[in-house]
């Protein structure tokens, strides 16, 4: 590890550089072995650079990085091993070097982003909890910046529903900031964990915190937006989570809310599905039928539905699941009629719509 953790300590390689340095070299070692001109050949090393790499000359910081790893039982994590973030890898500008210290598993089965801006309102924080408690049955693991506002409310919610939950940080693991979240960050600790890209004696400088952003987007599957003004972090980390292709929610605010312009931008111009509760999660991120069996609902009774809506529960229980152009076939019955009928199921929640125009029993 001395050696991955010393290549990110040259001046001059930044974490692209580095995975071109893999491909081309084959390994760390083979990096550290290769000649001077032959490494000024490579594409984006220069003969200052070259002469960085064989000079061994980033070896005292990487060892005194390891000495603080091995005293505060932290995990380096090379973008290569196994425990690393698989979802983050396959982002292009993944950090080469991550340094996680915590119980969680960062290759969670569901992860889910949470964040927002620091001047949360009443309306924003209960949002978040119920939002992480209704989300509670999936296990997500969540992911925000430990930051004043949304992010600690984020942490805070899932704590208290005994979900893990990871901090992603903007300076080393050697502090914390803000200092007031340390109750908060020793708790994540037992239940989830503190991860960052930057080493010890790295301070929390306002450059970091969009490079920390880029994390917290390209670890999760879907980023929420909870509350944010039209500039900010959390603003950045949504449109770093749409150039990543992953899901992005956000909540709807009052239009002369200063504090949800910023997610009305998101929802207006589609770079967000608008959130009102966990079961906008769930259908966007087809979660609905991974629910435990006994944490479904109970069945539907159906007396109060009319002899249509009856034929239309008896077809989808027959199916299981069904498209609207197959129940229309069965039923026999124009698809204007049947889609008001269907809708009216829906808002009843006796019957869930899935991605495609496919329902099934609730």
């Amino acid at each position: 590890m001395l050696q991955q953790i010393a290549l990110t300590f040259i001046k001059g390689i930044g974490d692209i550089t580095i995975k071109n340095l893999m491909s081309y070299c084959g390994g760390v070692e083979e990096i550290f072995a290769t000649k001077k001109h032959v490494l000024e050949k490579i594409p984006g090393i220069g003969p200052k650079t070259a002469e960085a790499i064989v000079s061994h000359q980033a070896f005292k910081r990487a060892e005194e990085e390891l000495l603080f790893i091995d005293k505060y039982k932290i995990q380096p994590l090379f973008y290569t091993d196994a425990n690393y973030p698989k979802r983050l890898k396959n982002c292009i500008d993944a950090p080469a070097m991550l340094y996680f210290k915590g119980s969680a598993n960062l290759n969670n089965q569901k992860v889910i982003a949470v964040v927002g801006t620091r001047n949360a309102s009443a309306y924003g924080r209960a949002f978040c909890e119920s939002l992480i408690a209704g989300l509670k049955v999936h296990q997500p693991l969540i992911v925000s910046g430990l930051a004043y506002g949304i992010d600690v409310a984020a942490h805070k919610s899932a704590l208290q529903n005994k979900q893990s939950t990871i901090g992603v940080l903007g300076h080393g693991l050697d502090r914390i900031y803000p200092a007031l979240h340390r109750p908060v960050a020793e708790q994540m600790l037992i239940n989830g964990g503190l991860l960052t890209e930057f080493p010890s004696q790295t301070n929390p400088d306002k450059q970091n915190f969009p490079k920390r952003n880029r994390i917290i987007a390209g670890m999760a599957d879907a980023v929420i937006v909870v509350e944010a003004a039209k500039k900010g972090g959390a603003l950045i980390t949504a449109e770093i989570a749409n150039s990543y292709n992953k899901d992005v929610f956000a909540l709807p605010g009052r239009i002369d809310d200063e504090f949800s312009e910023g997610c009305n931008f998101l929802i207006k111009t589609n770079r967000a599905n608008l959130i009102t509760g966990p079961e906008d999660v769930e259908y966007i991120m087809g979660w609905h039928s991974e629910k435990p069996a006994e944490q479904k609902a109970a069945p539907k009774l159906f007396l109060d539905l009319s002899k249509d809506e009856q034929a239309i529960v008896k077809t989808i229980r027959q199916a299981e699941s069904i498209a609207i152009d197959d129940l229309q076939i069965k039923l026999d019955m124009p698809q204007s009629k049947l889609a008001m009928l269907l809708l009216n199921l829906e808002m009843q929640a006796v019957i869930i719509a899935l991605p495609g125009r496919v329902y099934r029993l609730n």
